[in-house]
């Protein structure tokens, strides 16, 4: 297995509140491990115009599947943070770090 840092971009189309933020951030903390905390990536970048990203670790055979699992988790983790997912588009994933082992 290897393990991929996936760079999940969105926007959000009305405002999101500080609780909101915070709650999707718990939801995805879990995602927030090694590769991505010794390169200091953050997990959640707010932009002005309301776009964001979200950068997340998965452990997946290949690309393909590490994209697929990275959108599955930030879809659940808005979910569970309360945010509407017609509210916060998704576009596509893209890998931004990887690290396999050998």
């Amino acid at each position: 297995m290897t393990t991929f840092v996936i760079t999940v971009p969105g926007t959000f189309l009305s405002d999101i509140n500080d609780s909101a933020c915070m709650a999707l951030e718990r939801e995805l903390a879990s995602r927030h491990t090694d590769v991505s905390e010794s390169e200091g990536v953050d997990l959640l970048t707010l932009n002005e115009g309301g776009t964001f990203s979200v950068r997340l670790e998965v452990e997946a055979a290949d690309r393909y599947e590490a994209e697929l699992q990275a959108t599955r988790l930030v879809v659940a983790a808005l979910k569970e943070a309360g945010i509407n997912e017609a509210d916060a588009p998704l576009g596509p994933p893209a890998v931004t770090g990887i690290d396999s082992e050998l």
